[in-house]
């Protein structure tokens, strides 16, 4: 990846989602609301892409498979991550 700060945006976004986490909320409804603006930010960042409404309605499915596609990579690849690493990932630090 020639993405130098990638992996800082991302931590950012889970900093601040951490941060929203508390005895009234929780982690689902962190992950519900952070799933959420991912969905409205890629919508916005894919409307960017088209002139009319017209064209990303003929190119919606195809803007979603992409979208679905790589979710679900990047989902694959933390779920195998946590099985590897589970024990030190899940053990609070002393």
């Amino acid at each position: 990846m020639d993405d130098e700060t990638f992996f800082e945006r991302a931590d950012a976004h889970i900093y601040l989602s951490n941060e929203q986490i508390s005895d009234s909320i929780s982690r689902g409804k962190v992950s519900a609301s952070m799933m959420y603006s991912t969905a409205r930010f890629n919508a916005w960042l894919s409307a960017c892409g088209f002139d009319s409404a017209e064209e990303m309605s003929e190119h919606k499915q195809e803007v979603i498979d992409y979208f679905m596609a790589e979710y679900r990579k990047m989902l694959e690849e933390n779920i195998n991550d946590y099985i590897e690493n589970y024990e030190p990932y899940m053990t609070p630090a002393k």
